[in-house]
């Protein structure tokens, strides 16, 4: 009864529109014409992420894996807690309610991480996402004037966008729990570091990832079965994934290019090749690796372009726009990507290499302010200045807050 409620409630308000314009569309084809009845729907914040996780509670119960809870406002605390509500991380009713139910004790190394995670929120929020903003909206929304090279370069600026938005408000929410003496799953550990797509999904929206592998993936048969069998349940989970985050085919279409990105490495039985440290004993990375890297970061930026196009035939067009187009020399028009770019790429170079630097480490920013006290405090400046210089007067909201 929980679950069907609960699905029940983020199918009207996300899905309805969306299943009764298909239907309507299927059906003329077919020669029987309908009036659509579309509602004029408002949809809540983050229904999405508050009813994966109340659905977890659930499942979780059912699985003997904890006792219901006697406090209801521990539980609504749970189902509603400020920092994480609108955009995850999506937690687990076994890790978050117990310490509900535990006095809060001041910590002074965990509000300290908590800071340094909020102020790297911030860097890769305003910096780099906001940042990037600027450009990918411009190409995107104009590509039929820009040329080959500059679509592309649009293509990798999202990627960067949406990844600096979302690790951004992970970030901030975990940092913001701490603060509070709570503990939330991390969220992001790497991603553009990856080397095959199983690895990128590994380290891509974790909370989400593991939600749909322990709730659905497994009880699917997981990697069990068939290779027919083990098909079928990356489809379904890549699809499903793709859906969750919004009623529009250019969403299921970039979960299914991810499946399709990844059954060839399920089947070769490569999906668990790479779990271990990245390049622990050298700085850099072997041109091996770095290929590898290369190659996942192109296949998650391909896929990223239906993710953000409008719909399909932006998508399509957009893609087209760039083998037809011809013109890979040639970076920008008169429009907004003449605007200096130096600054921003600058900023992309320190935060991949505040990122390789600590790949390894649990903390983000915590290895290079371990060090030195001096160079902690230089950090936080830069850090901090280049957020403030950062700041434009147009907001730009976090794009998960529509999921």
């Amino acid at each position: 009864m929980s679950i069907f409620i609960n699905l029940g409630i983020l199918g009207f308000f996300k899905y309805y529109n969306f299943f009764i314009e298909n239907l309507t569309a299927s059906l003329n084809l077919i020669g029987i014409h309908l009036n659509s009845i579309t509602l004029n729907i408002i949809l809540p914040v983050g229904i999405s992420f508050y009813t994966f996780q109340t659905l977890s509670y659930t499942i979780d119960i059912y699985r003997n894996k904890m006792e219901p809870s006697k406090d209801i406002i521990s539980f609504f605390a749970f189902v509603s807690f400020f920092p994480q509500l609108v955009a995850g991380p999506i937690e687990r009713a076994t890790n978050l309610l117990p310490q509900f139910y535990k006095e809060r004790v001041f910590e002074y190394n965990k509000a300290v991480s908590g800071m340094r995670l909020i102020l790297w929120g911030f860097f890769q929020k305003i910096v780099i996402a906001d940042g990037c903003a600027l450009y990918v909206n411009d190409i995107f929304s104009n590509y039929k004037d820009y040329s080959s090279l500059t679509l592309v370069f649009g293509s990798i600026m999202f990627a960067l966008q949406i990844y600096g938005d979302f690790a951004g408000y992970s970030n901030i929410a975990i940092g913001v729990s701490r603060l509070f003496g709570f503990d939330l799953m991390k969220n992001f550990n790497y991603p553009y570091f990856s080397r095959n797509i199983a690895e990128f999904w590994r380290r891509w929206h974790i909370s989400l990832s593991t939600w749909f592998r322990d709730y659905l993936y497994i009880p699917l048969g997981g990697s069990r079965g068939s290779s027919w069998s083990k098909i079928r349940n990356v489809i379904i989970i890549f699809t499903v994934s793709g859906f969750w985050h919004g009623a529009n085919w250019t969403f299921i279409v970039w979960g299914v290019l991810n499946a399709l990105f990844f059954i060839p490495i399920m089947l070769r039985d490569k999906n668990k090749k790479f779990v271990g440290e990245l390049s622990p004993d050298q700085f850099f990375p072997s041109l091996k690796t770095l290929f590898q890297i290369l190659s996942t970061f192109f296949l998650t930026t391909l896929a990223w372009i239906f993710f953000r196009a409008q719909n399909l035939n932006h998508a399509f067009g957009y893609l087209r726009r760039i083998i037809v187009n011809e013109d890979y020399l040639t970076l920008s028009s008169d429009r907004t990507v003449n605007v200096d770019v130096k600054p921003l790429i600058f900023c992309i170079a320190f935060f991949f290499l505040v990122e390789w630097y600590n790949r390894n480490r649990e903390s983000i920013i915590g290895g290079v302010l371990q060090s030195k006290k001096y160079l902690r405090y230089c950090m936080y400046f830069f850090i901090l200045l280049t957020i403030i210089l950062s700041i434009k007067n147009e907001a730009n909201g976090f794009i998960y807050f529509q999921f």
